[in-house]
């Protein structure tokens, strides 16, 4: 796929691991200009890392990038560690790497999953935030959840099939609760072909068009046992979320800019999520990319991505 509307490849100019609370370490990265404008990039899932491409959404001459990997996701350890794994100890990691690195305020680039988490880091500590940028909303939600458990059957019933028929025909009535049976099995014959199942689902339904190349990271044992196992373990839990959920938080950070660019076709995190949002959100600017899915490498959204960034660099 070509990639030539992002920046330039690069790598980061400092790495490091935080201790959290036991088991966990937090892997993370700074790229780009060590003196620039901070911003913290959240990954999605949760549970599904960082990439490499993730940094070419900024300009490394004027951004200080951070990139971190969350609780049992990519290079932090124990990969699909599950104990203490809640969003409010998202949230604290979020804000110890802040103090880690002596960071006053930063923006916040985040989609689907990442978006959930930056809402929630936001309204924890809107005093650190100078902005979002938000993409493919998911607020966490049991209709959100029920829509990826079962909904997306109707868009994408052969991909659907595949995920359901994986399981035998007697645990299929509960695919939630029968997939995290056999996630968090301590055997890899057993934990292992289920998170490749879950996750080939996903990637299979993530862009407006087949594409390949998504998928097959999707699948790739390292990404889909950190994918799959926590989030099967989050939606179990409803997302570790308050009772009123991230739209009952919104006064804390009305005062705050943010963009939210959200594809039309999104069957991973469906646009009625993006709509509330904006609803709720007077300085909020929706962008709706017509000819886009779910992933933020489509075309149509990355540029909005880099075009929603550039604007914070410019200063609105």
């Amino acid at each position: 796929m070509p990639r030539g509307d992002l920046f330039p490849e690069i790598g980061p100019y400092e790495t490091g691991f935080l201790p959290l609370s036991p088991p966990h370490v937090m892997y993370w990265e700074q790229v780009g200009n060590p003196a620039g404008t901070p911003v913290l990039f959240l990954h999605g899932g949760p549970g599904a890392g960082a990439g490499a491409v993730h940094r070419r959404f900024f300009d490394p001459l004027h951004w200080r990038l951070v990139v971190f990997d969350q609780r049992g996701s990519g290079r932090s350890r124990p990969l699909g560690e599950l104990a203490d794994n809640t969003t409010p100890a998202l949230v604290e990691d979020i804000e110890a790497l802040r103090r880690h690195l002596g960071i006053e305020r930063w923006l916040l680039f985040g989609g689907s999953w990442g978006s959930t988490l930056a809402l929630a880091y936001a309204q924890a500590y809107p005093e650190r935030v100078a902005g979002l940028v938000l993409r493919g909303i998911f607020l966490g939600r049991p209709s959100e959840v029920e829509w990826f458990m079962h909904g997306i059957a109707t868009v994408f019933p052969e991909a659907h099939a595949a995920f359901a028929g994986f399981l035998p025909p007697g645990e299929r009535a509960d695919l939630l609760g029968s997939y995290l049976r056999r996630l968090t099995n301590p055997d890899p014959d057993v934990h292992m072909p289920a998170a490749r199942a879950w996750s080939t689902y996903e990637g299979s339904c993530s862009t407006l068009l087949p594409t390949p190349d998504i998928v097959a990271t999707f699948a790739q044992d390292r990404s889909a046992l950190g994918l799959a196992r926590i989030e099967a373990h989050y939606f179990t839990h409803g997302l570790f979320l308050p009772p009123g959920g991230l739209l009952g938080g919104m006064a804390r950070i009305a005062h705050l800019p943010a963009e939210i660019v959200q594809g039309r076709y999104d069957m991973i995190c469906p646009p009625c999520s993006a709509l509330d949002l904006a609803a709720a959100w007077p300085t909020a600017r929706l962008t709706m990319i017509p000819d886009a899915g779910h992933s933020a490498l489509e075309p149509g959204i990355r540029r909005a991505l880099v075009g929603a960034v550039e604007r914070f660099r410019r200063g609105g």
